[in-house]
């Protein structure tokens, strides 16, 4: 009898989930998903201070019944649904924030948003996708609200600002989420996110198991010589030129050190300053780039040759280096067995077809952190037209999303929560 009572359970829950049955809901949103997007888009704002956006989720999610918190890590919001079954707890991560980057294309729902950052006058737009992943979550959240009385367990569902990294001297993003208790009250046990691509195909969903973003570090080296005057170099200590040196020999511990065929890596500088007018050597000079790694070995041994080599360079010229490399993401890691058991959801979602296996990415992600307490899978959602010959790439001012291929992202997301919990 008892088991009788389990396969009447199973199927009636099941039943009540059925595909045709969300495929309805879905439908019914994704016009919703679309127009939350665009307004998304059309009023971005910049890391810890996404305090209109998170209102307008707080809004929607309270709307839902769900029981919401607002303020965490500054401007993150946090909604949680009990289904009507005990059982575990899955949580869903969307990022909230935008970038200084002024938008150049001519969308209707263009940011005309413009503000300060570290001095400089910049707009603001949400140049990485942003948006998209705020709009698929919330209609994710609407879909659930709307059958929790077929869930099993717990949905916690995080919305998280400034994954593009907080204000210099601010906390914010995950770390400071997870800080916070996010992952506790109650215990999580597996989280899930997205990623929108403008290279890949809507409909289409791209993952990788294991190690699929690159760790991420930034480093700061800073050069001491002596000043002279610059037709008597030798009276002085060229720091410009000892700089030129350190950055040939960081370029030959990747050529030439570093295990590629194993995982990517790349030391890369983006900013260095030096000096005040052509004809003085300078006191110094500062140079700032950033480490991309896909392994903890490599990445301790990369950054222990970087140390060696801007000191001995340094000294061999008759100068001094000093280096500082602080971390800014961990390696986003896809739990090898959570990525198995997750697979058939996303070919449920979309179908086999579009689900392809994809390469490791320098790129990096905070979402990291969240891998690092507990298992996590965070896969690659296509935004581009299908036909198109040029997908402008994210953080430009020319970065363009087909909102038709929202839709998948929500499919997949509510899939993979029905399927965990009802497992």
């Amino acid at each position: 009898m008892k088991y009788l009572i389990y396969i009447f359970l199973f199927f009636g829950i099941f039943k009540s989930v059925s595909q045709n049955n969300l495929n309805q809901q879905f439908t019914a949103i994704e016009s919703k998903v679309i127009k939350w997007r665009r307004d998304f888009h059309k009023n971005p704002e910049l890391s810890n201070r996404e305090f209109k956006t998170a209102e307008k989720i707080a809004i929607h999610l309270k709307s839902l019944g769900l029981d919401v918190q607002t303020g965490i890590a500054h401007t993150g919001v946090v909604a949680v649904l009990k289904g009507k079954h005990p059982g575990k707890v899955i949580a869903l991560r969307a990022d909230i924030d935008a970038l200084p980057v002024t938008e150049r294309n001519d969308l209707p729902f263009k940011s005309e948003v413009k503000t300060t950052f570290l001095n400089t006058e910049t707009g603001v737009m949400h140049a990485c996708g942003h948006d998209t992943h705020t709009a698929i979550l919330m209609g994710v959240a609407e879909i659930l609200a709307n059958n929790k009385d077929k869930i099993r367990g717990t949905v916690k569902i995080i919305f998280q600002p400034a994954e593009e990294g907080p204000p210099p001297g601010e906390e914010g993003g995950a770390a400071l989420m997870i800080k916070e208790g996010v992952l506790e009250n109650p215990k999580v046990d597996a989280i899930f996110g997205l990623h929108i691509r403008s290279n890949y195909e809507i409909g289409t969903i791209h993952y990788k198991s294991g190690g699929t973003m690159a760790a991420v570090d930034r480093f700061v080296l800073n050069v001491k010589g002596k000043q002279t005057h610059g037709g008597r170099p030798w009276q002085g200590v060229d720091p410009i030129l000892i700089s030129a040196k350190i950055i040939d020999g960081f370029q030959s511990i990747i050529s030439r050190e570093t295990k590629l065929v194993d995982e990517a890596a790349v030391i890369s500088f983006g900013k260095i300053t030096a000096g005040t007018r052509f004809n003085i050597i300078p006191e110094s000079t500062e140079l700032i780039g950033t480490i991309r790694t896909l392994d903890t070995e490599m990445r301790s041994k990369i950054i222990k040759r970087m140390h060696e080599m801007s000191d001995n360079i340094a000294k061999a010229y008759g100068g001094e280096a000093k280096l500082d490399v602080q971390e800014q993401t961990a390696i986003t890691y896809n739990d090898p067995d959570l990525t198995n058991q997750t697979l058939p959801s996303l070919y449920k979602a979309i179908g086999k077809e579009n689900v392809r296996i994809r390469k490791a990415t320098t790129g990096g992600e905070d979402f990291s952190y969240f891998q690092e307490k507990i298992p996590g899978f965070y896969f690659f959602l296509g935004g581009m037209t299908p036909g198109n010959t040029q997908a402008f790439p994210h953080h430009t001012p020319d970065f363009v999303i087909d909102d038709n291929g929202l839709i998948s992202g929500v499919k997949a997301l509510t899939q993979i929560t029905f399927d965990f919990l009802n497992k």
